[in-house]
């Protein structure tokens, strides 16, 4: 009788031992796990890459004309002709660099499907994933346009010129760790490194085009 109670409370005791799983949470942490980083990489590489041109480029601008003439109007006129051109230049070149990405990727699927008939399900995921050039197109140009306004909605308000160039300089400051920042979460990758690389590159920018501006102005070109 106790070797049958023993073993009758061994069972018991095996069979209350109920994995208990937080259903919500698992369900949550799979759905994050089976999500596609690299169809974020389509636009998302565009989206980055014109928002922070944008930033760099007008404010880079922005400053080398600040650097040798203290009109605001000058500055203002500068950063719109380069916010416009740089818009066009941005989402032309996307659209042409991504449809040769798209076109080669469609032959290759081709030529996969002519050297194997058992296409069929995987043939279709593969399309799905194929760049699509007008997405990356207006996703450069507006983000462009996005980071471009930040310097100029900065200098416009501000009359005195060297706290007008300080400004510029904080505000795209500021703005290139967001930019970098919203990059790094939305890939997924380090946010520290993103917005330190991005910092970097934009100070670099701006100084360079401002000393170099500056000289040409010392040299009366």
């Amino acid at each position: 009788m106790a070797n049958l109670g023993a073993r009758t409370n061994g069972i018991s005791s095996n069979q209350v031992e109920i994995p208990i799983h937080a259903n919500g949470v698992e369900s949550k942490q799979s759905e994050e796990s089976n999500i596609d980083y690299s169809q974020r990489a389509q636009w998302l590489r565009a989206a980055v890459l014109g928002a922070n041109d944008g930033l760099v480029s007008v404010a880079s601008l922005m400053m080398g004309v600040g650097a040798v003439k203290k009109d605001i109007s000058a500055m203002l006129v500068a950063g719109f002709a380069g916010l416009v051109a740089g818009a066009c230049s941005m989402a032309i070149g996307e659209f042409v660099s991504v449809y040769t990405q798209y076109d080669i990727e469609v032959t290759q699927l081709k030529r996969e499907r002519e050297g194997n008939n058992n296409g069929g399900v995987d043939e279709e995921s593969q399309r799905e994933k194929l760049p699509n050039p007008f997405q990356a197109a207006l996703a450069s140009a507006l983000a462009f346009s996005i980071g471009a306004l930040v310097p100029m909605l900065a200098a416009v308000f501000i009359r005195r010129h060297k706290i007008r160039m300080g400004v510029i300089g904080g505000a795209v400051s500021l703005a290139l760790l967001v930019f970098g920042g919203i990059g790094a979460m939305l890939g997924k990758t380090p946010v520290k490194k993103s917005c330190f690389r991005v910092l970097i590159g934009g100070w670099m920018a701006m100084a360079i085009t401002f000393g170099l501006t500056k000289l040409v102005g010392f040299a009366e070109l």
